[in-house]
């Protein structure tokens, strides 16, 4: 007897927040974290020999910005070379890698943006199965329409490291309109859909038609360097001059006071869109001979779009290029959906319904409805949703490179996947024995500026002169995006093949390895966060204890008075020992001793019926 296999999870990996769903009695339900936020800042901070992951490492940003790595997305399956922007605006170090992909660097330590995201996408598998209370090990993990080969590879490894069997890597425009509902559409005529999805590292649109339960995938174009943290860079550059101009001083040259401004940057950003103006205070920001300075100034949202609104204007330009690629007229667009939290700003929306013709619907959260949709699709899989087909396409043209360094396409993109293509090409040497097929994905023209994703080499070819050995050149791209490729000289019938294992990101040795290696960890890793949970339970304990006394501390009996400030100075002195030694039951031992002291607080003050309301009050101080 075979035990039933546990629910597909659907994973959004954002560069900004991630979100979990699954499928629960037929219903599409968000999965909160331990905190209870439905979403997880995509954030790894490491402290020592702790490794956190969403709002605590994200809280410890401004504390040790060097150690602390977010957007990893921007960096996932690229190279060094390709996100010099990016990296310029990071608190924390990018290196290249020994293959030239970007990495990031913390305490001396060289990590792949897959390990990075790793970190995260554990941490919402472990965050799923205690709020469903059994394993999951499967998931679909969605991607920006606009990622390529290398991109997706290096997600699919993410997942793997974090001990996740990858069933699909899932467009984040089609998990978007499964979420919206369109699936349950199937009584209608057929209609097309535009998906607006500007996320926190990446812009893409798609346009699907929507026909009898089917999904294709018209065309499809997008940015993947432009995002909300681009959005958030403008503000940081505005604040920071205006701060250089008045102080002389540039606060981008400070790690940590660039953490603090871009946390500050970010929210300010979030509250213009429903205010129209805004306070930023950072007191002690800067020193200038030994003076603190302090930054203190008011945003409007009328400045925050006009710091924004060339980025903006970026994201119309894809817009009107998937209509013309899939030959439609805005008028035929008959619905518009908005993904990514970016989509809040009302500039955004007003931009969008001024190129489209239509105002955008804003029916579903736009931080959870990718991992809605991706849930969805995982019930496909699972068999408990039928008569539901998904079509994408390719988003960038597949080729080869040719004599002369030409990119020569057999899969142009907006192709519809699964797809095969087959060409023949033939030798350019005489009596050449070794045909090397390198394969390429792009829209450049010449095969040095597109991204080689694989190579494969022919042998044993027999002699003959240049053109007349016949190489039968074969592509085969499943839905998930895989590419196999196979050549086959024609007349010897030697024939190679390979799975294309992108030119950069981790080997897939090195992928096992990682995913062994996490596995092996797990019960020390999993041992590690108790004790770093703790320790923030007491430190909040503590503070909360601090405030009462700072408060309340004149009125309360000495003996009273002098027994929580002993236990306090007790917990503090072992939160003190970082290393982790007394991180077990000493550490719960003063806990205890202070909780229970700390409720003569509230009995002295106000009687025993009121405590667990105070407690809670001072908790949230």
């Amino acid at each position: 007897m075979t035990s039933k296999p546990g629910p597909i999870l659907g994973i959004d990996l954002g560069t900004t927040n991630s979100c979990v769903a699954v499928m629960d009695g037929g219903e599409a339900r968000v999965l909160a974290n331990r905190e209870g936020s439905r979403t997880t800042p995509s954030v790894v901070a490491f402290v020592g020999d702790d490794i956190l992951v969403g709002e605590a490492a994200r809280q410890r940003a401004s504390k040790d910005p060097a150690a602390t790595v977010f957007a990893a997305k921007r960096l996932i399956g690229r190279k060094f070379a390709e996100v010099e922007a990016v990296r310029r605006g990071l608190p924390y170090t990018v290196v290249a890698a020994a293959n030239g992909d970007a990495w990031a660097e913390v305490h001396g330590r060289r990590r792949s943006p897959s390990q990075i995201s790793a970190q995260v996408l554990a941490y919402l598998k472990d965050a799923a199965a205690d709020a469903l209370g059994e394993p999951v090990t499967r998931a679909i993990i969605t991607v920006p329409a606009y990622f390529d080969d290398a991109q997706r590879q290096a997600t699919r490894d993410a997942g793997t490291i974090a001990g996740l069997r990858v069933e699909r890597i899932l467009s984040e425009p089609t998990a978007a309109a499964l979420a919206y509902g369109l699936h349950d559409r199937k009584d209608r005529p057929p209609q097309i859909v535009a998906v607006y999805d500007l996320g926190g590292g990446t812009f893409d649109v798609s346009l699907l038609e929507l026909r009898s339960g089917a999904f294709e995938v018209l065309a499809t174009a997008g940015d993947s360097q432009l995002g909300g943290e681009d959005f958030d860079s403008a503000v940081v550059d505005h604040i920071a001059d205006l701060f250089q101009r008045e102080h002389g001083v540039d606060l981008r040259s400070d790690r940590a006071a660039l953490a603090r401004l871009r946390d500050a940057a970010q929210r300010a950003k979030h509250e213009l869109s429903w205010a129209l103006a805004t306070e930023l205070n950072l007191p002690f920001i800067a020193a200038v001979d030994g003076q603190p300075l302090h930054l203190a100034l008011t945003l409007t949202r009328r400045e925050l779009e006009r710091l924004t609104r060339p980025l903006i204007d970026r994201s119309l330009g894809p817009c009107r290029r998937v209509l013309a690629d899939a030959g439609l007229r805005r008028d035929q667009v008959e619905e518009v959906l908005l993904v990514g939290g970016q989509t809040r700003m009302p500039a955004v929306v007003e931009a969008v319904a001024e190129c489209f013709g239509r105002q955008p619907s804003t029916a579903h959260n736009p931080d959870e409805v990718v991992a809605i949709g991706a849930a969805i699709q995982g019930a496909v899989l699972a068999g408990e949703l039928a008569d539901l087909v998904l079509l994408d396409v390719v988003p960038l043209s597949i080729g080869v490179e040719t004599q002369g360094g030409v990119f020569s396409v057999l899969i142009p993109r907006n192709t519809p996947i699964p797809t095969r293509r087959t060409e023949t090409f033939s030798t350019s040497v005489d009596n050449q024995s070794i045909v090397h097929v390198h394969v390429l994905q792009g829209l450049r023209e010449m095969a040095e500026d597109n991204r080689s994703i694989a190579r494969l080499q022919l042998t044993d070819i027999p002699p003959a002169p240049r053109g007349a050995p016949q190489i039968q050149v074969r592509f085969e791209l499943d839905a998930d995006a895989i590419l196999r490729v196979s050549a086959r000289e024609l007349l010897s019938g030697k024939e190679a093949a390979i799975v294309a294992q992108p030119a950069s990101g981790l080997t897939r040795a090195e992928v096992q390895a990682l995913a062994q290696e996490a596995e092996d960890a797990r019960q020390h890793d999993l041992s590690r966060r108790a004790i770093v949970e703790t320790r923030n339970r007491c430190e909040t304990l503590a503070y909360a204890c601090e405030r009462a006394l700072e408060g309340y501390g004149e009125g309360l009996p000495a003996a009273v008075r002098e027994s929580v400030q002993r236990d306090v100075a007790a917990l503090r002195g072992l939160l003190g020992d970082h290393a982790g030694a007394r991180g077990g039951p000493e550490l719960q031992a003063a806990f205890a001793a202070l909780e229970r002291s700390s409720r003569q607080i509230y009995a002295a003050m106000l009687g025993d019926a009121e405590t667990p309301a105070l407690l809670a009050e001072g908790s949230r101080e």
